[in-house]
């Protein structure tokens, strides 16, 4: 893999990080849709860095949830449960973000963060394994 796709993947995993510090912060101050929303946008960018990792980009949010099924899940390098953690916490982004009455409370915000979380942890080893992140 070229240096520069390497360093787009680096730099989407760090825009997941801090998406993921934002999404912590907002959950703490009772702000449970932007929590929602802001661990979603972290998962959204690990996985768009772990696409580059086989030379694709997603160009919407459903694409990426479907190339990261299809590249991910399906051959097994992720589990199921993860490819379902990124489509559960897009839609539950787009309820907040959209819906007048969201179902949005402390508890979904709790689940989202867990999973947020779990996905970027599991995404860290993935990306170190393959020597692009350090540890």
């Amino acid at each position: 893999m070229d240096p520069t796709t390497e360093q787009l993947i680096r730099s989407y995993f760090k825009k997941a990080e801090d998406k993921l510090a934002v999404a912590q912060r907002l959950f703490h101050s009772k702000d449970y849709e932007d929590s929602v929303s802001r661990a979603y946008y972290a998962v959204f960018h690990a996985a768009q860095g772990l696409l580059l990792t086989e030379g694709q980009k997603a160009e919407t949010h459903k694409g990426v949830v479907t190339l990261f099924g299809l590249l991910f899940v399906k051959t097994g390098k992720f589990s199921k449960e993860l490819g379902k953690y990124l489509s559960n916490l897009k839609d539950d982004r787009e309820s907040g973000d959209y819906e007048l009455f969201s179902f949005i409370d402390e508890e979904t915000a709790r689940t989202a963060l867990d999973e947020a979380e779990e996905f970027l942890k599991e995404t860290k080893s993935y990306l170190t394994a393959s020597g692009i992140l350090s540890n």
